[in-house]
């Protein structure tokens, strides 16, 4: 017989409603609630009343077919036919990371759809997917970041059973699949939470409103939530790893910190699975305590994304100098971070005004996700142009060899591989219209700073700005899109195939370079890669450099002579030897 639970610690009574069966569900300890319906059962449909009022979902709701208002629907986990018993994920250190957005990624904008891409990231040597939120939000279209019911896979994706599917396929074809999800703020529409317990404090202020209550009265449970979300996801979906949004929101002054809390779950919960799991967090803190092992005061995260080399590598190729990109540009930004893994690692940043980070002193590149573009990067400029909107094209490949040879471990942004045409722009679907058009005006408003006119922001709740963003896979195949992918799939073999390039050891990481004429060389054993970022040919002073060869280069006319390197303006070149 089914059990089900809910917490609702201030509540005098609390009924189970099932297509109008009601069951008087019985107090428990600590403010929960149970009740053994004879009828609930793999597709029921069920919801609860808070002493008599609402039909509220159920906070832990494993699926939500009508929305994020709709009723709940509970799901039999053991049902699902998996056959990946014997599958394993490759180390973090090996990894090439491809992240994507469920409903951009293919023209259907669902689960299963993205199985038939599967093979195209195999080709290109994809080791991990990583999908954008898919816990249940309002609406059809959207980022994911505004999820409210975190058990339940997004309905217009295909909910549990088409995520399983995915998955499964996943693994079939020796993928891993890493879930972002976010435990720093829920969304504001369909957000029922308040009506069940304390969830949330305004002790604390977040960009979205009040906090999450993490260490607080009644946050035992409210931490107890968010834990077996994540175990959930790991275990009952079998995914490989999480990746943790934005951890710098995640407030807790408890004496174990939520994120110690959860790399110390998982681990316990990797021991009884018998499989690899990994935990990568989003942090702009530059704190290396984030990814220190517990037994020395970290919080045991396996990596982190660093935002660092992002704006390090952006700006140089860019140019570009507004916002966090003032505190970078040089190259010898680039170089501190190729070396120390960090920029701002205690050095006053003009951006903050104020010292920022920490030393990232023994700790392997292994630990940074390095990318060239990621969905914030991309979709939070006004028009969402990718990195390939704003390069020529040799710009570009010198920024691809730079992520994809660096010590760290590589991440790509959908359709980044093949330089993708679309846009990806920040779309929203809430029903609630008066939040529609706040997000409407919100997004002209931000903008209009940068002098961006108000007509020029797509609006985020239109349908026609997540059509815009979605993938057109028909590109690939047409120039430049295939020559910008032969190159990404070229850098990734040559990753594979040179044994330093997958070594994450930074002391074994130097680099040269000349300010004023915009050339870097980074060595890695007798690994260097040459990158002229200036649009003149360029003849490079190198000592040593007779008896390397030349493996891998983005033009013609890279040529080795005695003491330099001959490269051609806005050109990488790969040196073995």
């Amino acid at each position: 017989m089914v059990e089900i639970r809910v917490w609702a610690p201030n509540a005098r009574r609390v009924e189970l409603d099932s297509n109008d069966q009601v069951v008087k569900m019985t107090q428990g300890d600590a403010g929960w609630w149970c009740a053994h319906p004879s009828f609930m059962e793999h597709g029921t449909d069920y919801g609860f009343r808070i002493d008599g009022e609402g039909l509220f979902p159920d906070p832990r709701s494993p699926w939500q077919p009508e929305g994020v208002h709709g009723p709940s629907r509970w799901v039999d986990h053991a049902r699902f036919p998996w056959s990946d018993s014997d599958w394993q994920q490759p180390p973090l250190g090996s990894a090439v990371i491809y992240e994507l957005h469920m409903g951009t990624f293919t023209p259907e904008g669902t689960f299963d759809a993205a199985v038939d891409y599967l093979d195209h990231l195999l080709e290109l040597g994809v080791t991990h997917v990583e999908l954008m939120p898919v816990a249940e939000f309002s609406g059809k279209r959207g980022w994911g970041y505004d999820g409210v019911d975190l058990y339940a896979p997004h309905h217009a994706y295909g909910g549990p059973e088409g995520l399983k599917r995915l998955v499964n396929a996943c693994h079939q074809r020796g993928l891993a699949v890493v879930l972002d999800v976010v435990y720093n703020h829920l969304g504001p529409e369909g957000n029922y939470l308040h009506h069940f317990g304390p969830y949330f404090t305004r002790r604390y202020a977040t960009p979205w409103g009040e906090a999450v209550n993490l260490d607080g009265p009644g946050s035992d449970e409210v931490r107890r939530f968010f834990m077996d979300n994540a175990l959930m996801w790991l275990r009952d979906y079998h995914m490989d790893g999480l990746r943790i949004d934005a951890v710098h929101a995640i407030v807790d002054t408890s004496a174990v910190h939520f994120l110690e809390q959860l790399t110390a779950e998982v681990e316990a919960l990797e021991a009884d699975l018998g499989r690899h799991l990994v935990l990568i967090a989003e942090s702009d803190l530059n704190d290396p305590r984030v990814v220190r092992p517990r037994e020395v005061g970290g919080y045991g995260m396996d990596a982190q994304w660093n935002e660092d080399f992002h704006h390090a590598l952006h700006a140089t190729l860019t140019g570009e100098q507004a916002g966090y990109y003032q505190d970078f540009g040089a190259l010898a930004d680039l170089t501190r971070v190729l070396t120390r893994g960090l920029v701002y690692d205690g050095r006053y940043s003009a951006y903050r005004r104020r010292r920022h980070g920490r030393p990232a002193t023994g700790l392997s590149g292994h630990r940074f996700v390095a990318c060239l573009q990621n969905h914030d990067q991309v979709g939070n400029r006004a028009l969402g142009e990718r990195t390939s909107h704003l390069l020529s094209p040799g710009q570009l490949q010198v920024g691809a060899a730079l992520v994809l040879t660096s010590p760290f471990v590589p991440m790509l942004f959908q359709g980044e591989e093949w330089a993708a045409a679309s846009p990806f722009l920040y779309f929203t679907d809430h029903q609630d219209p008066e939040l529609g058009e706040a997000v409407k005006r919100g997004r002209r408003e931000e903008f209009a700073a940068f002098s961006q006119s108000p007509h020029e922001i797509p609006d985020p709740q239109a349908e026609a700005t997540f059509v815009k963003s979605k993938l057109n896979w028909n590109e690939i195949n047409r120039e430049p899109h295939n020559t910008v992918f032969d190159w990404y799939q070229s850098l990734i073999q040559l990753r594979r195939r040179l044994p330093a390039l997958s070594d994450g050891r930074m002391e074994r990481v130097s680099v040269r370079f000349d300010e004023a004429s915009r050339w870097l060389i980074m060595i890695r054993g007798s690994v260097w890669v040459a990158c002229n970022f200036s649009e003149a040919l360029q003849q490079i002073p190198c000592f040593h450099v007779q008896g390397k060869e030349v493996v891998l280069s983005s033009k013609n006319g890279v040529f080795v002579e005695d003491g330099a390197i001959l490269l051609p303006g806005e050109s990488v070149a790969v040196l073995v030897g």
